[in-house]
C-alpha cells in the first residue's frame, strides 16, 4: 500500500509542475505583444538563404512566392545553397529568371548538410540581416519587409518568428492533422519561451539573425559535428552574446507557411530528427523542461501497465488524461487562434493518447536511435 500512496504521490507532484508549466506557456503566449509594420518601410540589406537537397517540387514555388514580396528588390536576394541533389532541383533553379528577383544559386564543393549549406551561404551574402527558410515554404508578401522593420526597431540580434504547418485548401488526413496540433503547440512554447527568455527555441523555417551577430558568436563552430541544430543551438550562442536582443516576432504577416510530410515514415524522421538533438543543448533550462515533459507523458504509458494489477492505476489514468487535456486546450486553442487553425481543435481530445505514445517513443528514439533525412542515413 506504501508504493501506491508513494507513487500517486509524486506523479501528482510531477503532474502539478507540469500544469504550472503549462499555464506558464498560456500566459506568456497570449501576452506577446503583436507586432505591425504599418505603413513603415524597412531600408536592411537582407539576404534570404534556402537550403536544399531534392527539392525539385518545392523549390520553384518557394522561388516565385519570395519574388512577390513588397520589399524593396534592390534590398534583398535569395541565395539557393544545393546539398549535392540528386533529383533536377539544380536544373530547375537554374532555369529560373524572375523579374527584378536578385537569385543566386550554388553547389556545395566540398561538405554536406544545412550547416555547411547555410555557412557558405552567409559568405556570398550581402545581406546585414540573414533570413534563413525551407524550400517547402512559402510567405506572405510583407514576410521581408516586416522582419526588416521589427529588427530596425527593437535591434534585434536574433529574431525567431512564426511558421504555419499546412495551407488553405490542403487536404486534410489523420496525419496532416496530428503533426498539425503538435506543430501549433510548439510554436505556442517556441513564442512564449522566446519573449520571456525562459529557454531558447525557434524554428529553422522563419529565422532571422544579424550576419555580424553570426560571426561574433563563432557561426557553428562547436555545434558542427551535431547533425541538426543549425536553428535552436545557433540561437543559444547568439543568445549568450545578446541576452536582452532575442526576440519573438509575433505577427500574421511574418507567418512562413510549410507543408505537413506526407507519410507517416517522413514525419517520424522528421521528429526523431528534431528530437537527436535534445541532450546537446548548452541551454540546460530546456532540457529541464524537456525531461519533464517526457517524465510525465511516460507516466501515461506506464499506468495502464499497472492497471493490469491495481485498477487504481486506471482510475488515476482517465483522471489524468481528462486533466492534461483540460490544461492544454485553452494553450494551444489560443495559439491555433492566432495562425487562423482553430477549426482544428476539435480533433485535440482524441489526439491525447496518440500524443502521448508518439512523445514517449520519438523522445527514446532521438536519444539511441538513427534516422533518414534527404537520402542520408543519420546515426548517433
Amino acid at each position: 500500500m506504501v508504493p501506491v500512496f508513494l507513487f500517486t504521490l509524486i506523479g501528482c507532484c510531477l503532474f502539478l509542475l507540469y500544469g504550472v508549466l503549462i499555464e506558464y506557456y498560456r500566459r506568456a503566449w497570449t501576452s506577446i505583444p503583436g507586432f505591425s509594420a504599418g505603413a513603415r518601410i524597412g531600408q536592411t540589406r537582407i539576404s534570404v538563404l534556402i537550403p536544399v537537397r531534392n527539392e525539385a517540387a518545392n523549390i520553384a514555388a518557394c522561388i516565385a512566392s519570395l519574388a512577390r514580396q513588397s520589399y524593396s528588390k534592390e534590398l534583398y536576394q535569395v541565395i539557393v545553397i544545393d546539398d549535392h541533389s540528386t533529383d533536377a532541383t539544380g536544373e530547375i533553379v537554374s532555369n529560373i529568371h524572375p523579374s527584378e528577383l536578385f537569385l543566386k544559386y550554388a553547389c556545395l564543393a566540398g561538405g554536406t548538410g544545412k550547416k555547411v549549406a547555410i555557412q557558405t551561404g552567409i559568405s556570398m551574402s550581402f545581406g546585414d540581416l540573414i533570413v534563413t527558410t525551407d524550400a517547402d515554404c512559402c510567405f506572405e508578401p510583407d514576410w521581408l519587409n516586416t522582419l526588416a522593420v521589427f529588427y530596425e526597431e527593437r535591434g534585434a540580434k536574433f529574431i525567431a518568428a512564426p511558421v504555419r504547418m499546412g495551407r488553405p485548401g490542403t487536404k486534410l488526413s489523420l496525419l496532416s492533422i496530428f503533426q498539425t496540433l503538435d506543430f501549433i503547440t510548439l510554436q505556442g512554447i517556441t513564442g512564449a519561451a522566446v519573449y520571456k527568455r525562459f529557454h531558447s527555441m525557434c524554428n529553422g523555417a522563419n529565422l532571422a539573425y544579424e550576419k555580424s551577430a553570426f560571426y561574433e558568436a563563432g557561426g557553428f563552430e562547436g555545434i558542427d559535428a551535431i547533425p541538426s541544430g543549425d536553428d535552436m543551438l545557433l540561437m543559444h550562442k547568439i543568445y549568450e552574446k545578446y541576452p536582452d536582443k532575442v526576440f519573438f516576432l509575433k505577427s500574421p504577416k511574418a507567418i512562413v507557411s510549410t507543408q505537413p510530410a506526407t507519410d507517416w515514415k517522413g514525419f517520424i524522421n522528421q521528429r526523431v530528427r528534431w528530437a537527436s538533438k535534445a541532450d546537446r543543448y548548452d541551454d540546460k533550462r530546456i532540457f529541464r523542461v524537456l525531461l519533464l515533459v517526457y517524465v510525465v507523458n511516460l507516466m501515461f504509458v506506464i499506468l495502464p501497465i499497472a492497471a493490469i494489477w491495481n485498477s487504481w492505476w486506471l482510475w488515476l489514468l482517465l483522471i489524468g488524461l481528462l486533466t492534461k487535456t483540460m490544461l492544454e486546450f485553452p494553450f494551444v486553442r489560443s495559439v491555433a487562434t492566432f495562425f487562423d487553425q482553430q477549426s482544428l481543435m476539435r480533433w485535440f481530445p482524441l489526439m491525447q493518447p496518440f500524443h502521448i505514445i508518439y512523445t514517449v517513443v520519438i523522445g527514446w528514439m532521438g536519444k539511441f536511435g538513427g534516422y533518414h533525412w534527404k537520402d542520408r542515413k543519420i546515426t548517433k
